[in-house]
């Protein structure tokens, strides 16, 4: 298990418009490989300490207004760079002085990525 500044918390219920799409995503472009529950209408799967759970929706409009935080961003973004992930910002010092970068999953669904910015050498 992850410890100290960089650990990773994630636990969100996010809105899917596709299951299985979602997992595709999921699972090959952001490496969420552990299937932990898959029914027609509900998804679980873990990476790591994180833990993502979707729902199916018919409704775009959720997906779209639907984010999540989480943590431990430098090899996550690197990793995800290096895969060409799509939609994939860069990592950056946001104004409220916090270095995120986010991710658009296929259904509008924002992942962010933040941590407190690390002193540079």
């Amino acid at each position: 298990m992850n410890e100290g500044p960089d650990r990773i918390a994630v636990l969100p219920v996010l809105p899917s418009l596709d299951i299985d799409e979602t997992l595709a995503f999921y699972r090959d472009a952001l490496g969420f490989t552990e299937i932990v529950y898959r029914a027609a209408d509900y998804l679980v799967l873990r990476r790591d300490d994180m833990e993502l759970h979707f729902w199916r929706t018919q409704d775009a409009t959720l997906c779209q207004n639907s984010s999540v935080r989480g943590g431990g961003i430098g090899a996550l973004h690197a990793e995800y760079r290096e895969k060409g992930v799509e939609r994939l910002s860069n990592m950056e010092v946001r104004p409220w002085n916090m270095e995120e970068f986010y991710i658009h999953d296929p259904h509008g669904n924002l992942l962010r990525f933040g941590r407190v910015p690390q002193p540079r050498d």
